[in-house]
């Protein structure tokens, strides 16, 4: 495949990622609301770095090794456990203290998602703690690599420019929504944001966690 073919299917085929809620979806709302427009495009910086550390190590075989059903079952039991761990710190946080002023309870809702680290890491921690990333790197990010390695290095920066642009769109996007939401929430309608973040993260961490140990039992 030609390098512009490449870089605008990345492009598309990206979104079916980006769009995914998650850990960094929800990061990119809260920390729009706290710090603005740009918190969207500095998590994406984050998140294309590991993505970028994907990439190379997938070039050198590592999607073989991600495929492997021991390694599937143990991303979907730690990637659900943390997440867990996350929805419980945002809904705990939103309960307990939802009388709390907007900043104060912005303070103590965000920190179990990074919130007190500044957007760049954040985004790499929400990234990595994702089993979905992981499992879509496996199958369809390795595909696209494998495809892109036809065409060398260019074809590998087609491929990942497109693929990048997709979440720095849809970041962005998110990051908008956040900082012109945050003037319309105010009390309890800002307290609830943060309750339906939070029971959706323990929703999808019960299901990672669900389907690793399925995972697990099966393969064994």
């Amino acid at each position: 495949m030609a390098p512009l073919p490449l870089f605008l299917t990345a492009f598309v085929v990206g979104f079916s990622g980006a769009m995914m809620p998650g850990p960094v979806s929800t990061v990119t709302l809260a920390q729009s609301m706290r710090r603005g427009f740009w918190a969207g495009p500095l998590i994406t910086a984050g998140h294309a770095l590991v993505e970028g550390l994907m990439v190379v190590a997938l070039c050198f075989g590592l999607g073989g090794l991600l495929r492997q059903p021991e390694i599937v079952a143990a991303i979907g039991c730690v990637g659900g456990v943390v997440l867990l761990w996350m929805g419980y710190g945002l809904v705990r946080h939103a309960w307990r203290e939802g009388g709390k002023q907007t900043q104060d309870l912005e303070d103590e809702v965000l920190s179990p998602i990074g919130g007190r680290l500044g957007p760049v890491p954040a985004g790499i921690v929400a990234s990595v703690a994702n089993p979905y990333w992981f499992l879509w790197w496996a199958t369809v990010g390795a595909s696209y690599v494998f495809l892109s390695l036809e065409r060398g290095v260019v074809g590998l920066g087609a491929f990942y420019s497109g693929h990048i642009l997709s979440d720095l769109s849809w970041n962005s996007l998110l990051a908008l929504a956040g900082t012109t939401g945050q003037r319309l929430l105010r009390g309890r309608l800002y307290q609830a944001l943060f309750v339906v973040c939070g029971l959706f993260l323990l929703g999808l961490g019960g299901y990672f966690l669900w389907m690793g140990v399925r995972f697990w039992v099966s393969s064994s």
